[in-house]
């Protein structure tokens, strides 16, 4: 598609084409265009933006720039100088990111289909890469799996394990499951239901150390319920000791 082209297919004026045209060198200087004779082609990675593709991430983009996630960054200063350990989404909303949530159906859904989009592309690499995992488990927990899109996968790809997500009520409120997918509200602070193996992706880098050891203790409690023996299996980000990439670090403190 030539530049001509793509501004008359968008309502943009065209005394602006020039900024379009600066807007389209910048997004091939990153990778998501690419430029030959006839005009412009997606690079691969717009292809990831497609909705017709079935790992689409735009509602992961969409939710990490909602002003309600970016506006307390906007305000650092202020939440360096008060006293209360409160994190910067709290001070500046009032609340904890989830009791928001709970009380926000715009950005709950928002979030919850960032998460849902995120975990189809996750479960996928899972299943290809280490499938053995899953072998020999009878009931398996999803802590904090959103609306089930991961607990499904593994559920479709392993009929014989029960499947089961753990999740607050304003999450789970109105999901269906399926003859091995449930959906059980709680809080995975007060208990984990029974299981031999329990699933943590992408929790644990949300929450400070002493959190992070009671969301172990529980793990330990459901797993001794069920007979003792059992897994708890961590999908979750960690710091490269070489500094070879720095995204990642990125990400944690923006999670921070």
């Amino acid at each position: 598609m030539s530049l001509s082209e793509l501004v008359n297919a968008l309502p943009i004026p065209k005394e602006k084409v020039n900024c379009v045209y600066s807007l389209m060198r910048l997004l091939i200087h990153s990778g998501f265009f690419l430029e030959i004779l006839e005009g412009y082609v997606l690079a691969p990675a717009a292809h990831l933006f497609l909705k017709d593709n079935p790992f689409c991430l735009t509602p992961v983009i969409l939710s990490m720039l909602d002003p309600v996630l970016t506006e307390p960054w906007h305000h650092l200063s202020n939440w360096l100088s008060i006293e209360p350990p409160t994190m910067p989404f709290e001070s500046f909303h009032g609340k904890a990111m989830y009791e928001f949530a709970s009380r926000e159906p715009k950005f709950n859904q928002t979030f919850n289909e960032a998460m849902s989009c995120d975990a189809r592309l996750l479960s996928s690499v899972v299943l290809r890469d280490c499938k053995d995992v899953f072998k020999g488990v009878d009931v398996l927990v999803d802590i904090g799996g959103g609306t089930g899109a991961m607990a499904k996968a593994i559920a479709d790809a392993f009929p014989d394990i029960s499947c089961m997500v753990l999740e607050l009520p304003h999450v789970v409120d109105g999901l269906q499951g399926s003859s091995n997918l449930s959906f059980v509200a709680g809080d995975m602070f007060d208990s984990v239901p029974p299981a031999d193996a329990i699933l943590l992706k992408w929790i644990l880098h949300n929450w400070e150390d002493d959190k992070c050891v009671e969301i172990i203790k529980n793990c330990r409690e459901a797993l001794l319920s069920k007979g003792g023996k059992g897994k708890v299996i961590i999908l979750d980000m960690s710091i490269d000791t070489k500094r070879e990439n720095t995204d990642v670090e990125t990400l944690l403190l923006v999670l921070v």
